[in-house]
């Protein structure tokens, strides 16, 4: 056979392969064209989906505006009104009540703020956003440490009394899964928690009940804060790493018998990746959000302890640092400059306010400590 012809055949045969395809695909693409509208339909439905994408995006742009703090000792009052609860001539709470009625105060805002809580959302616009799921979880994580604390220190005299019954209940719900979106969803183990939260509150707030109590402690208060301290540590190597470090391996200095799992780099290089800047951004957003609604309770139930210790400034320049993570954002992206470029780095500005916040709570700790 000559080489002409072998290229003809070959040429046939590929021809009728594509054909056989063209076939085998004619069916499916005239199903589908007989399901997509003709004509003045066809230009109706792409007005309805233009106009939809249009309002979903305006709609999330508004789920993403942060909520605005609120008064922590106001929120009190007005939970212990909506139930009847008397309140002195003085308008004072007992001891407690505000720190309560803050993390009662956080959980509410985070579940009916506009959009409600998107972190499990799976339809839009919910599903598109980004900043505002992780600072929910800062706020999250927050309200999840001071629950523990409500129950494992604030709610018990000593390490061998027994726990509140309602806090028992509230801080499982609290840390059930964020994601959860059906079976249960996770906004409805939430505001199971919140029912068990505002029970032991009125229990609390209630002067002729004294099955719930809030002791105002120094030790009590050092405990909370502790945890705190580690979650702003943990939170500002994480901002700082925006731009890669290379670090030394510090896990074992001070202790020269100290050991670990498995060996690690003497020296290793941290970087966060592109896509997580401004999901750990906007999760210390929330975080420090959280805490100011927190430390200002705190500095209420207890400033006899704080006065004693002549700590009320040290809380309040706390507070003050954690105030500035909440200044607006005039860019409309968290912008990732290196180091002394000549864009700004919105992570590092964060890192400064959390770690000078992280600095002086290890101060307020050492000053609770001492006699």
């Amino acid at each position: 056979m000559s080489p002409m012809r072998r290229i003809t055949n070959t040429t046939i045969r590929q021809s009728n392969s594509m054909n056989n395809v063209t076939d085998t695909s004619a069916p499916w693409r005239d199903t589908f064209a007989s399901l997509v509208p003709q004509g003045g339909a066809r230009k109706v439905l792409g007005i309805v989906f233009g106009v939809y994408l249009l309002g979903a995006i305006l709609l999330g742009m508004y789920w993403s505006i942060a909520p605005a703090p609120f008064d922590v000792q106001a929120n009190a009052q007005e939970l212990s009104v909506r139930e009847g609860i008397a309140v002195g001539a003085s308008g004072k709470l007992v001891t407690g009540a505000v720190t309560t009625g803050a993390l009662i105060g956080a959980m509410e805002t985070l579940l009916d703020k506009p959009g409600g809580y998107t972190h499990n959302d799976r339809f839009p616009p919910g599903v598109w956003l980004d900043n505002m799921p992780n600072w929910e979880y800062g706020v999250l994580v927050q309200v999840r440490d001071m629950s523990r604390a409500m129950r494992q220190v604030f709610s018990r005299s000593q390490s061998q009394s027994a726990e509140d019954v309602d806090l028992v209940e509230m801080e499982p719900r609290f840390n059930f899964n964020s994601d959860s979106w059906i079976l249960p969803s996770s906004e409805s183990e939430y505001r199971q928690g919140l029912k068990y939260a505002k029970r032991y509150f009125y229990r609390l707030a209630d002067e002729k009940a004294t099955g719930a109590q809030f002791y105002a402690r120094a030790d009590n208060l050092r405990y909370w804060l502790e945890t705190v301290d580690s979650r702003l540590g943990s939170l500002s190597q994480r901002l700082s790493a925006s731009v890669g470090q290379l670090r030394l391996n510090t896990d074992l200095a001070g202790d020269t018998a100290a050991t670990q799992s498995t060996p690690t780099p003497s020296v290793e290089i941290v970087r966060t990746p592109w896509t997580e800047i401004d999901d750990v951004f906007f999760e210390a957003r929330g975080t420090a959000w959280a805490l100011i609604q927190f430390l200002k309770a705190v500095e209420v139930d207890f400033a006899d302890v704080l006065q004693k210790k002549n700590a009320q400034v040290s809380l309040r320049q706390i507070i003050r640092e954690l105030e500035g993570t909440q200044e607006p954002m005039w860019s409309p992206m968290v912008l990732n400059g290196s180091g002394f470029g000549p864009l700004a780095n919105h992570s590092l500005v964060m890192a400064s306010y959390i770690s000078r916040a992280n600095a002086a709570i290890i101060d307020l700790r050492d000053l609770l400590s001492q006699g």
